[in-house]
């Protein structure tokens, strides 16, 4: 990563412009042609720099549900579980945690009913417990890591 993908980075965790040409004009901002901003989001996309681009939205605010999940696989079973719950298209992300309950995975849904038969489904699938933990109260935090 050199000092123009860090500048690409921290431009855009700073909000993306909604307009008829968002990529043209951020790279504008930077001295840019939006080919080669693209080019540059793709090639930090393909060597894993950034695991994702794109938008976050709201779930709740969309109509449908979020959840933080939590798990206790055996380490034997670690990495078959994760492929299980990876191959859910509503599994937003997952981690290992150093803890009884050592697989966490957040998961939105587009209805408050299909989070449950999520929920269950995956289950099912692992013939695991999954303990759901629904938040009781939001807060902002405006994350924002300089690259």
């Amino acid at each position: 990563m050199d000092d123009l993908d860090r500048a690409i980075i921290n431009t855009l965790q700073a909000g993306f412009p909604i307009c008829d040409a968002p990529y043209a004009q951020v790279a504008a901002t930077l001295n840019l042609s939006a080919d080669e901003l693209l080019a540059r989001l793709q090639a930090l996309l393909a060597d894993g720099t950034l695991t994702r681009f794109g938008p976050l939205y709201n779930a709740e605010q969309a109509g449908g549900a979020l959840t933080l999940a939590a798990m206790q696989v055996p380490v034997a079973r670690f990495s078959e579980v994760t492929d299980i719950i990876n191959a859910f298209p509503e599994v937003a992300h997952n981690y290992a945690r150093s803890h009884a309950l050592n697989m966490w995975f957040v998961l939105a849904t587009e209805t408050p009913q299909q989070q449950q038969h999520t929920l269950n489904e995956i289950a099912t699938q692992t013939g695991l417990s999954v303990y759901n933990m629904p938040k009781l109260q939001e807060y902002f935090v405006n994350l924002k890591l300089e690259a």
